[in-house]
């Protein structure tokens, strides 16, 4: 396919490696990036590149691969609960600035031979472009002028980004109980100096410390001065006395973008514009940079601009459903987290990194052994095997007392208790469907049941929503939780028992 003029609206990770590769590629086509903002205009603090996109990124495009690790600050992931601190190593994770990642972008597009326009708003209809590629951002106009299909969820939660003058030694989960509620930071290092801060809460915590008023009271190209000091007195200790850093800081609501198609005509959307995930799998620099090679790979490939995005689509869209939907879980597991903080720090780490089903127990085991291994003395009182292999196994025979009653390992094909079941399926254990499930389970334990059986589909899905739904009954209603799921799943019955969403695992078709 021939192509004499590109447009690219957005100057963003995701439209200026697209204008690189598109560069790259087509050498005659006159490749332009049109960004509203100015280059000294940048917002947001620093980005992390984890390792498989760093692979993605080096097969793609190795020099400006190279120039982003090189400016990158590696670092490995530390939850602190109170005293209690487990870290865990992660070898090549980086964070870069978001100033640096867009400055080294910039470079490699205009040595590709793009041209950059900043300071100009334009529209895809205006363009005099054989292609236009909008990756204009979660906002994007071109979306939301075109036939897209768009759907938008918001979150519940809420969060906002900040910064520190100072490199953390590692990423950082941490909460804070306050006389509001509870406050969860993300925080990581992403230079020699500098780290991103990000904090978030439940609604009730967010009005109850008044910052419903200071978010309406803030312009938009303003920051939230009065959170950013509280929030400064209360992680006093993981900020070691330095102050937060705002930059247009104002507390959100995290917006999911879904879209039923990509294109329209001659324009293609990239990157945030047309979908996101939550940030708590920091997916969206990763997701635009990899929409562009994909694109520009279609490009390459296809007879015409149709047929090129059609191929995009297909080869892009499963893998972006997947991260979403492993996003979604993640979201609803952050927007959950207080009610999780009994546990062990070690349990919690596990349930942390198995939460959306990603991280098989196993190969958490392999990777971090002796995080592992101290969350599985906490879960049964002695020593776990050595072998990370053999974990699984082990997790679902270990015995259990509860109420009086002894189970001589978590599987049993007979649970000699009331057991009320739970069958809804539902896909947020936490929304209205959600609470009308503790309703019926808090009526069922007054009228004397023992506990429950959560049971229904047999798909992954189903499975792991079911996890989650039970750990919600065990921590808000109490009684004993049965989780029944086909063997083959047995590996995320093992991550829910250590993990505390459940007290015993069931086998479908057992008897």
């Amino acid at each position: 396919m021939h192509l004499s003029r590109a447009a690219v609206l957005g100057g963003g990770p995701g439209g200026l490696y697209a204008a690189r590769l598109l560069k790259l590629a087509y050498p005659s086509c006159e490749v332009t990036v049109y960004e509203q903002g100015t280059p000294d205009a940048t917002f947001g603090f620093g980005v992390g590149l984890a390792a498989g996109t760093q692979r993605k990124l080096d097969a793609a495009d190795p020099d400006t691969l190279r120039d982003l690790v090189a400016a990158g600050h590696r670092h490995d992931m530390t939850l602190r609960v109170g005293a209690d601190t487990v870290r865990v190593r992660n070898d090549r994770l980086i964070g870069i600035a978001r100033t640096e990642l867009l400055a080294i972008l910039h470079r490699h597009a205009e040595k590709a031979g793009a041209a950059l326009e900043f300071g100009s708003r334009r529209t895809a209809a205006e363009l005099d472009a054989d292609l236009v590629i909008a990756a204009d951002g979660v906002s994007s106009e071109t979306r939301g002028n075109g036939p897209f299909g768009t759907r938008i969820d918001v979150g519940r939660g809420l969060y906002l980004w900040c910064g520190t003058d100072f490199a953390l030694e590692d990423a950082v989960f941490a909460p804070v109980h306050t006389e509001h509620g509870t406050f969860v930071t993300h925080a990581y290092p992403y230079s020699g100096g500098r780290s991103t801060f990000l904090i978030e809460t439940d609604e009730r915590t967010w009005r109850n410390a008044g910052f419903d008023v200071s978010t309406a009271a803030t312009p938009f190209d303003a920051s939230d001065e009065v959170s950013l000091a509280y929030l400064g007195e209360i992680f006093a200790e993981q900020l070691r006395g330095r102050p937060l850093i705002g930059n247009r800081t104002r507390w959100l609501r995290f917006r999911t973008v879904r879209c039923a198609r990509w294109s329209a005509g001659r324009t293609v959307l990239l990157g945030d514009a047309a979908h996101t995930a939550h940030f708590s799998i920091g997916s969206g620099t990763k997701l635009a940079m990899e929409d562009a090679i994909g694109l520009v790979a279609a490009l390459r490939e296809a007879p015409d601009l149709a047929t090129a995005f059609a191929r995009y689509e297909a080869a892009r869209r499963p893998a972006v459903e997947r991260l979403q939907e492993l996003a979604r879980r993640s979201q609803l597991w952050w927007e959950s987290f207080p009610a999780r903080l009994h546990l062990p720090v070690e349990r919690l780490m596990v349930a942390y990194m198995t939460r959306s089903g990603n991280v098989p127990l196993d190969r958490f085991a392999a990777t971090n052994p002796d995080v592992v291994a101290a969350a599985l003395t906490h879960y049964a009182g002695e020593q776990p095997p050595p072998s990370p292999d053999a974990v699984t196994g082990w997790v679902l025979d270990r015995p259990l007392i509860h109420n009086g009653r002894h189970y001589p390992h978590r599987h049993p094909a007979r649970v000699d208790a009331n057991l009320v079941t739970l069958d809804e399926v539902l896909t947020d254990p936490w929304d209205e469907t959600g609470d009308a499930v503790v309703a019926r389970a808090r009526r069922a334990r007054a009228d004397g049941a023992d506990g429950f059986r959560f049971t229904g589909p047999g798909d992954r899905a189903a499975v792991l929503t079911r996890l989650d739904l039970a750990e919600r009954v065990r921590t808000e209603v109490g009684g004993l939780s049965v989780v029944e799921a086909p063997a083959a799943l047995r590996e995320d019955l093992a991550a829910g028992l250590v993990s505390g969403r459940t007290d015993l695992a069931s086998f479908t078709g057992e008897s």
